[in-house]
This record gives C-alpha cells, structure tokens and sequence, in this order.
C-alpha cells in the first residue's frame, strides 16, 4: 500500500512537471492504469502469501477463545455444582449432629430418670429394712422386758409368800424391788 501512494506521488510530480496544465483532479489514463494494476499485484500477493497466514492466526486464536470461555463455563458450571453438593452436605452434617445432640440429651434425660427411681426405690427398701429392724427390736426389748418383769414378779410373790408379812412391810418390800427394776 506504501508502495501504491508511492507511485501515485511520483506519478502525479512527473505528471505535473511534464504537462503543467493538468491539476490534482485531473485524471491521467496511464497513472490511473499503473495505480490499478499495482493494486491488484499488490492484492493477489497480499491474497496468496499474508491473508491466509492471517486468517488462519485469527481463526486459530478465536478457537482459542472459544475453547477458553467454554471452559471457564464449564468450570464455573462445576464450581456451582461442588458448592450446592457441599452446601447440601454441610445441611446434612448439621441435621445429623443435631440429631444426635438430641439422642444424646434424651438418653442422659432417660439415665438420670432411671438413677433417680432405683435410688428411690434402693432409700424406700432401706426404710422398710429399718423399720422391719426396729421392730424387731423393740419387740424382742418388749420381749425382754416383759420376761423380766415376770420373772421380778414372780421373786416378790415368792419372798411375799415366804416373809407373809404384814401390808405395811409389803409395800416396803414392793417399793424396794421397783427401786432394783429401775437400777437394772
């Protein structure tokens, strides 16, 4: 193309030098059929060796371009789905651990339950072992207490009959074998 207004520049100085009468609008049969075979030279040369070279360097990196925005869509696609698969995972994980929060609650509410009814039922048999002992022991103190008694009544009866004494020494003896009840 340089080369194209080249000639057309030279053309026009030496057009202009040799006539003098012709102008810049002026049309010269001989420049105008120089500047239009150039330019078909320069087009066929220009079709045959640059453009194909050119076209093919375009159409390659449009590929290129292509391929890359495709896979960046594919890649975003994916990201999208690994975070929505992650996001359900995560509301998962969370259902799940809540789940066993409340088993775990639940169990422990159940346990204390269950320690505080057989501690219950362990203090009420402890209760009613204890009462069945006291009273077993007071009546075997009832017991004891009654054969004593007896046996203290029987021994008075026994040095009443002996001494046969008068009311008055009676009731001197009486208060005298109280007096050893209440010492034993």
């Amino acid at each position: 193309m340089i080369a194209n207004t080249t000639f057309a520049f030279i053309a026009l100085v030496v057009s202009e030098t040799e006539g003098g009468s012709a102008g810049l609008l002026s049309v010269n049969g001989g420049l105008a059929f120089w500047t239009t075979l150039t330019f078909i030279l320069l087009l066929i040369l220009l079709t045959k060796f640059a453009w194909k070279p050119i076209l093919s360097a375009l159409k390659q990196r449009e590929d290129a371009i292509k391929d890359s925005l495709e896979q960046a869509e594919k890649a975003k696609d994916e990201a999208k789905q690994i975070l929505a698969e992650n996001q359900n995972s995560l509301a998962k994980a969370e259902d799940e651990s809540k789940k066993i929060i409340e088993q775990s609650r639940q169990f422990a509410q159940n346990l204390k339950d269950q320690m505080i009814k057989d501690s219950k039922e362990q203090a009420k048999k402890l209760i009613e072992e204890a009462s069945a002992e006291i009273d077993r022991k007071k009546n075997a103190a009832f017991d004891e207490l009654k054969n004593q008694i007896a046996e203290i009544s029987v021994q008075a009866a026994e040095k009443i009959l002996k001494e046969n004494l008068d009311a008055e020494k009676n009731k001197k003896l009486v208060d005298k074998y109280i007096r050893d009840i209440s010492k034993n």
